[in-house]
């Protein structure tokens, strides 16, 4: 490992603990910045209400106005998830209406760039909606250095991932995580660290990088391309270091993050993605768009091959969209 990342790993690398509640609001009003959380959901009815009931509760009661503004973007739902988000006193806006000019693509990056229209904070959180047994030190871990460092200008969150679903029961640790589980998720240790410890060694200190929580400054994000679909985090994170530096980006530990697994050849599909995503950026200019062949048993026996686009499309950053630069300027 570098010295640099050494040094970083020390000087940028927190708990969400060492920032209590009170100190964020403090340093919320004495800087006068506001936050909005943005969830991205497809088909997320089971955990969405919760995580949005508990970010209410904790983060936006009277006591503690620490985020102003909570937004879930449905992506094509087919499940109740608009219904029970805003049941459960989300702002919920779909997709397809912001932005409608631009036809929209299928992908987790499209809704994060869409979604900076949609909201109006100074930084912006993004989380997964898929989380199970969530905590509001999700928000407030990574929001927290934003509030209180003017030098931070990006977030990732950091955490334990347990593999099995289980909380508690057989091969459990008395910690509720149970043995053998997983680090940093297959994706990531297979594809994304080792082409970030190869090609951009200096994030070779993120424990994380390809997490769905992190958090950045509006002015930041909206400088920034986003790949449209699974390569958004590492695309997020490498332009990000180029953009203002290694010492500009930081995570925090926010405990265990437990949510819905994907099955192996959903896995396949984000690596390849990835891959792609990284390729891009490592070499600019004519490159064939990339196809990714899986294979799944046939009815009647053998295997049947099954091909798929990878994710390469990027949209552009959002204050170079006339419609962002307009609303901003009202």
């Amino acid at each position: 490992m570098l010295e640099e990342v050494e040094r970083w790993l020390a000087g940028r690398s927190w708990s969400a603990a060492d920032r209590p509640l009170d100190q964020l609001l403090a340093a919320k009003e004495r800087t006068g910045q506001t936050v909005s959380v943005v969830l991205p959901a497809l088909d997320e009815e089971a955990t969405v209400g919760t995580i949005v009931e508990i970010i209410r509760r904790d983060l936006m009661s009277d006591a503690m106005p620490l985020v102003d503004e909570l937004i879930v973007v449905d992506s094509g739902s087919t499940d109740r998830t608009s219904e029970v988000a805003a049941a459960a006193g989300a702002r919920v806006v779909h997709r397809d209406a912001i932005l409608p000019r631009l036809a929209t693509v299928p992908g987790k990056g499209e809704v994060l760039w869409r979604s900076l229209l949609a909201t109006s904070g100074d930084i912006v959180c993004f989380v997964d909606a898929d989380l199970r047994q969530f905590s509001a030190d999700f928000v407030s871990g990574i929001v927290g250095p934003l509030l209180t460092d003017p030098q931070v200008q990006f977030v990732k969150a950091m955490y334990d991932r347990p593999l099995g679903d289980a909380v508690g029961g057989a091969g459990a640790g008395r910690d509720g995580r149970r043995a053998g589980g997983e680090q940093g998720g297959r994706v990531t240790e297979l594809v994304a660290r080792p082409l970030l410890n190869l090609h951009w060694p200096q994030l070779a200190g993120f424990v994380q990088p390809l997490g769905g929580e992190y958090a950045a400054r509006r002015s930041l994000l909206e400088r920034l391309p986003f790949p449209v679909g699974y390569g958004v985090e590492l695309g997020l994170l490498v332009d990000a270091l180029h953009t203002v530096g290694l010492d500009a980006l930081a995570q925090v530990d926010v405990g265990v993050r437990r949510h819905r697994h994907q099955d192996g050849q959903a896995l396949g599909r984000m690596a390849a993605a990835i891959y792609r995503t990284a390729q891009l950026r490592l070499a600019r200019g004519h490159l064939v768009r990339p196809r990714l062949t899986q294979f799944d048993r046939g009815a009647e026996g053998g295997f049947v091959p099954r091909t798929t686009a990878v994710d390469t499309e990027e949209r552009p950053p959002m204050r170079g969209i006339p419609e962002y630069a307009e609303r901003r300027a009202a």
